[in-house]
Formats: C-alpha cells, sequence, structure tokens
C-alpha cells in the first residue's frame, strides 16, 4: 500500500497524543481532506491580509503615494480581513462578498504587477540594464505576491463549512450530477493545481528574496536559505503534480522547511529593526527604512500552501 500522509498522520495523532488532543488533530485532517474547512480558511485569509496590508502600505508610503492606483492594495486589504472574518461568521459572506473581494484584489494584484514592470522600465536604461533596475527599482512581484490571502480567500469560497462535513446538502446534490473543478474544490480535491499555485507563488517569492537580499550583499548566511529552498519547494511540487508518492512525501517536507524558514527570516527581520538606530523608540521609522518584516512570511505561505496540498485529495481525474 502506498504511503498517504494524512492516514499516517490520524495513526500517529491516535498513538501519539493524549486525548482529547488527537481527536482534535484527527478530526481537522478529515475537514481538510474532505474540504470542510471554510470557515479555518476565511480566519486565515483575515489574519494574512493584515500583515499583506501591513507590507503594501508603509512600502508604498516610502513611494510617497506617487500614483493614486497605490492607494487600492491598502483598501483591498482591509476589504479583505472584513470580507474573511464576515466569512468566518457567515456561508453567504464566503461565497458571495469573500469571492467579489477576493476577484477585485487579484485583479488589483495583476493591475499592480504591470505598473511594477512600467516602473522598472522607465528607470535610467530601462531593461538595457535589467539586474541594476530590478534590484533598485519597484519590486517586480510584490503585487501577485500581494494576491496570496486573495486567491486562498477565493479558495476559501467554494469550500464546504466544517459543520457540514457527513452532510448531504441541496448543492451537493446539484454538484454531484456535474463535473470540474468547483465539484472537486467542494470535495477537497485539488491537490495537482494547489501544487501548480505552489511553483508560481514560490517561484515570484524567492525571486524577491533573491534581490532583496542582493541588495546588501548577503551579509548574513541564512540569506542564502530562501533562494536556495525555492527551486526544491519548486521541484517538489512539480513532482507532486505528477506522483501520489511525492506529493505525500517529499512536498510536505520541503513545505514544512518553507514554513519554518520563513518564520526564523520573520525573527531576523524584526531583530534587524531593533538593531536598527533608535530600536524600539523609533518603531514606525525603522519599520519603514528597516528589513521588510513581513516579506519572510511571504515565503512563508508559500510553504503553507505547498502544505496544505499535500493533506488534499487528488483531482477526480489523476
Amino acid at each position: 500500500m502506498s504511503f498517504v500522509l494524512t492516514t499516517e498522520l490520524e495513526r500517529a495523532a491516535k498513538y501519539s497524543l493524549p486525548q482529547p488532543l488527537d481527536s482534535a488533530v484527527i478530526s481537522a485532517l478529515e475537514h481538510i481532506r474532505h474540504g470542510c474547512f471554510q470557515r479555518s480558511l476565511c480566519f486565515v485569509v483575515a489574519v494574512t491580509s493584515v500583515a499583506s496590508g501591513l507590507e503594501v502600505g508603509y512600502e508604498h508610503y516610502k513611494g510617497s503615494y506617487s500614483n493614486p492606483v497605490m492607494y487600492t492594495p491598502v483598501g483591498l486589504s482591509a476589504a479583505l480581513v472584513g470580507s474573511g472574518l464576515l466569512g468566518v461568521m457567515s456561508r453567504p459572506g464566503a461565497r458571495v462578498v469573500l469571492r467579489a473581494v477576493s476577484v477585485l484584489t487579484l485583479a488589483d494584484g495583476i493591475i499592480g504587477f504591470f505598473f511594477h514592470v512600467r516602473g522598472v522600465a522607465r528607470k535610467p536604461g530601462g531593461w538595457k540594464l535589467p539586474v541594476t533596475n530590478i534590484v533598485m527599482g519597484p519590486p517586480i512581484f510584490a503585487p501577485l505576491l500581494f494576491g496570496t490571502s486573495a486567491y486562498l480567500g477565493l479558495m476559501a469560497s467554494y469550500l464546504r463549512r466544517e459543520e457540514d462535513l457527513g452532510r448531504v446538502m441541496p448543492s451537493d446534490i446539484v454538484m454531484l450530477s456535474k463535473s470540474g473543478w468547483r465539484e472537486d474544490l467542494r470535495h477537497g480535491r485539488f491537490q495537482k493545481h494547489l501544487s501548480t499555485i505552489t511553483i508560481l507563488w514560490a517561484f515570484f517569492s524567492g525571486f524577491e528574496a533573491l534581490y532583496s537580499h542582493y541588495k546588501t550583499n548577503f551579509r548574513y548566511k541564512a540569506q542564502w536559505t530562501p533562494v536556495l529552498l525555492t527551486p526544491v519547494l519548486m521541484a517538489a511540487a512539480a513532482g507532486a503534480i505528477k506522483s501520489r508518492r511525492i506529493a505525500n512525501t517529499l512536498l510536505p517536507a520541503v513545505s514544512t522547511l518553507a514554513l519554518a524558514d520563513g518564520a526564523v527570516g520573520f525573527y531576523y527581520h524584526a531583530r534587524g529593526i531593533v538593531r536598527r538606530p533608535g530600536g524600539m523608540k523609533k518603531p514606525l521609522y525603522n519599520m519603514l527604512y528597516g528589513p521588510p518584516i513581513f516579506a519572510p512570511l511571504l515565503f512563508a505561505a508559500c510553504g503553507f500552501l505547498g502544505l496544505m496540498a499535500s493533506l488534499l485529495r487528488r483531482e477526480k481525474k489523476g
């Protein structure tokens, strides 16, 4: 019998954890496997949107909000926080409001990507000096990474509620007569899709880490870790698309490393802010001009996506 991650985790929880913790872990795994974790993911969307909103807010503040469009991601972050919390409390809130706000935020990220590319092109030398202008210009993939929370919100809007586990809803009867990605998503069968998203987001985040750390000449050896982990995570996610075994073994292992690396990076960035002149006596100034404190959490989000993919079921076709 092939190795199945969720089965092994449930077995480990049953025999290693005390009551009632083992039952809670087993129940959580079962809910994820069957796509019944809408409330939980809505809450994750709300929390991550706070971090991404603060990040884009102070990055655009450094640019003096020279273009009115720079206000849009800040406002949409707040809307995503509110709609995420609404989705926790309300099924229609998750399916209608959160979905609409998530689509708008994803569109805003794509538009922002265009503006950042244009910003690089408008620097002296333009694309004739790609390395210099990408490093010194606006962070080119940051708007796409801003869409991470929005993507999770869109995904959450199609999931079932935790209380729906084991229940046959009227909408399920309708969906069972159909096929397609919506039906797969509602029942937790989107492992290959989420693995594909992990590849894209890992590339964006790894590229951001590369030129961000390049600016400081890779002063600390730890700055190499997200750069080196990125191709490994991308390869594991690519392998997970082709192989169920890789999805249940290599992908969760590498994703856990990426998640941990992002957490450690957050500590280093926070320490870098504290060590600046004035330290926490000048928190706003040092957060603005110190290392971007929430940037490592974007890399951790890639690990979160990969880990979630490893806990899901595969699509009906393959």
